[in-house]
């Protein structure tokens, strides 16, 4: 895709991710932070891939002057995702509905950052429209444990929702926050829709998805500061 990029003289966006940041040793993360991940471990195909995409990704703009840009995006949840995709948002709606127990992984107190569709959405267009290159973290720096996510979805579907604790995966980040200061600053962007907003729209689709069922019509997303 870069040697295409240059060939035809087009802008490259590199979908990065804060799973470059690993098990991470600096809360919250800032895009100059090199992370603390495991390079042979399960996960690291992910990881490193995506490390390796950045590599390139600076390679070619630095060697060959392509035009890129870098969004290392974090947590992102809303409708049309896939109903049975492994990610825990996904999970725990898909689960809550079909009133199966909530599955959490170790103690259920490791933190993700969430941030609605539409917000990933704006960060990319400023990105591609502005001048700067990058990393940019885009993400939602609003920090919930697992068990507080599962405690969202409980009071959204359905309060009397059970929690299932099964065994961490290896490798599992402890810790994942963004530090959107440098959005903030040189994109003028920052997330506007908060999980208990949005997330009633992403429960809508998927009800209607699961069940047919015509009551799950999204409506418009509130903003919340």
């Amino acid at each position: 895709m870069l040697g295409l990029a240059k060939r035809v003289g087009a802008r490259f966006l590199l979908t990065s991710t804060s799973e470059v940041y690993g098990d991470p040793l600096q809360h919250p993360q800032a895009e100059t932070y090199w992370g603390n991940v495991n390079p042979i471990g399960v996960r690291s195909c992910y990881d490193e891939g995506k490390r390796t995409a950045e590599t390139l990704t600076m390679d070619y703009h630095r060697g060959a002057g392509i035009e890129v840009r870098i969004a290392r995006i974090f947590n992102t949840y809303g409708p049309r995702m896939s109903l049975d995709d492994g990610r825990v948002v996904s999970n725990f709606v898909a689960q809550a509905l079909r009133k199966e127990p909530m599955t959490v992984y170790g103690d259920g107190k490791q933190t993700r950052s969430f941030q609605y569709v539409s917000d990933l959405v704006e960060g990319l267009m400023r990105l591609m429209e502005g001048d700067h290159v990058g990393p940019f973290n885009l993400g939602n720096p609003a920090e919930f444990t697992m068990l507080e996510l599962a405690q969202v979805v409980q009071e959204t579907i359905n309060p009397e929702a059970k929690i299932e604790y099964r065994p961490n995966t290896e490798d599992d980040p402890h810790k994942r926050k963004p530090d959107i200061s440098k959005a903030k600053d040189l994109l003028g962007w920052q997330p506007t829709v908060s999980l208990r907003n949005g997330l009633p729209l992403m429960v809508n689709d998927f009800r209607q998805r699961i069940f047919g069922d015509s009551k799950g019509t999204a409506g418009k997303v509130r903003s919340t500061e």
